[in-house]
């Protein structure tokens, strides 16, 4: 696995997983803006679509052995989690905070 390809986020994450076969981790995948068709055929293997020229991210659920994959491949800058975002403003998120 080359871990330079990886986020903090991402890197932390795969310590975590139970089941590194099981696609558990959603993931960005940024890459060269073109890419050959040996390229395209790893990324359709590994389930994702819409691959289109010019196209530079791509968007999939990946497990651990597939981020390793991933991460070896040269026209793959990094790979980086995909976490969940939250409004400033909601009021759940601000817990106890009064103002």
């Amino acid at each position: 696995m080359n871990y330079q390809k990886l986020d903090a986020a991402l890197a932390m994450a795969l310590n975590d997983v139970q089941n590194p076969q099981e696609p558990s981790l959603v993931v960005f995948i940024h890459t060269e803006p073109v890419l050959a068709p040996a390229a395209n055929a790893v990324l359709e293997n590994f389930g994702i679509s819409g691959i289109t020229s010019g196209k530079d991210v791509f968007t999939a659920t990946l497990s651990p052995n597939a981020i390793s994959q991933l991460s070896e491949q040269a026209w793959v800058k990094y790979l980086k989690l995909s976490q969940k975002l939250y409004l400033v403003n909601n009021k759940r998120s601000m817990g106890s905070f009064r103002f």
